[in-house]
């Protein structure tokens, strides 16, 4: 399992300066990946902030997890990712999802038949990141289109997919999918069967899993997982979470999290790694300088003694 980080905490700070140090600190301490989310509604675009990251942080592959879908055409997507490929190179892997239905309310645009939606999204998508030309007529999306790009390396693309028919679809069409506030028994019972079936189906070779839980090293364990669950407790009240969370037999997301001793987050480590997950982009959720400073030689610990990731 690969070890990553994800930066999303430092998303609503609105500081690429802050991101890019993160970012830079992550390549430095020997972490594979670095990740944002780009929230419906913060105005904080994550390509544009990865694309100031990778002018200044060589070889360290950068991720979106994950660029919400409804509110751009896959075409000025598409754009946005050849400019930001064109510009640090061949390591963007993007992330994309179909966010939830009270965000996209929130920009007065329908969430009707959301898989209906993907299928037709990714038709466009993936061709113009691929191969820089699409034809296509859906019930919603249509694109007719060749760019100005012409890709040497296909674009990894992945799913957030928590659902049936969402990780149907990013077995069959994309590279794997991208996990938030998923356990381990939900990715080996739910995800990782569902998902490795219909990648086997479309002929396709095993899909990334890339999970993100919030990482804590302390002693004060019950006062952090408490803090979690009341700082982000909006996540369960979201269908698609609740979903993963009733799977799991957890009603809180402090539940979920990887927090005590550095022994235990190790063995909780150990335990995605040995359910599937193929990278693991740690979201720190530290309350104080002593605990961030456990949790990054923990982590940083971690992946210097799993070589074979």
């Amino acid at each position: 399992m690969k070890m990553g980080i994800n930066g999303t905490g430092l998303v609503q700070r609105a500081s690429i300066e802050a991101i890019s140090n993160h970012a830079q600190r992550a390549s430095t301490d020997g972490f594979s990946s670095y990740w944002l989310a780009e929230h419906p509604t913060g105005g904080l675009d994550a390509l544009t902030v990865l694309t100031v990251v990778g002018l200044t942080v060589p070889e360290l592959e950068l991720g979106t997890a994950i660029i919400p879908s409804f509110p751009r055409h896959p075409m000025v997507l598409a754009g946005q990712v050849h400019t930001v490929r064109n510009a640090i190179g061949n390591r963007l892997t993007l992330g994309i999802g179909l966010s939830h239905a009270p965000m996209m309310a929130q920009l007065g645009i329908s969430f009707d038949r959301p898989i209906r939606h993907l299928k037709e999204y990714l038709s466009v998508l993936v061709p113009l990141l691929n191969e820089g030309r699409v034809s296509f007529t859906g019930e919603t999306i249509a694109c007719e289109a060749e760019t100005f790009f012409h890709p040497e390396k296909p674009c990894p693309i992945v799913v957030a997919a928590l659902g049936p028919q969402a990780l149907k679809v990013a077995g069959r069409m994309t590279d794997g999918t991208t996990l938030a506030w998923v356990g381990p028994r939900t990715i080996r019972e739910h995800i990782l069967p569902r998902l490795t079936e219909a990648a086997v189906d479309a002929g396709r070779p095993s899909p990334r899993i890339i999970a993100t839980l919030p990482v804590c090293v302390t002693d004060d364990e019950d006062g952090v997982r408490a803090r979690i669950s009341n700082t982000l407790g909006m996540y369960a009240q979201l269908p698609s979470y609740q979903a993963m969370f009733e799977r799991e037999g957890v009603t809180e997301p402090g539940e979920l999290a990887l927090v005590g001793s550095a022994s235990r987050v190790g063995e909780l480590l150990e335990e995605l790694a040995d359910v599937g997950v193929t990278d693991f982009a740690a979201s720190e959720f530290t309350t104080n300088e002593e605990e961030r400073e456990q949790t990054r030689w923990m982590l940083k610990d971690w992946n210097h003694s799993h070589p074979e990731a």
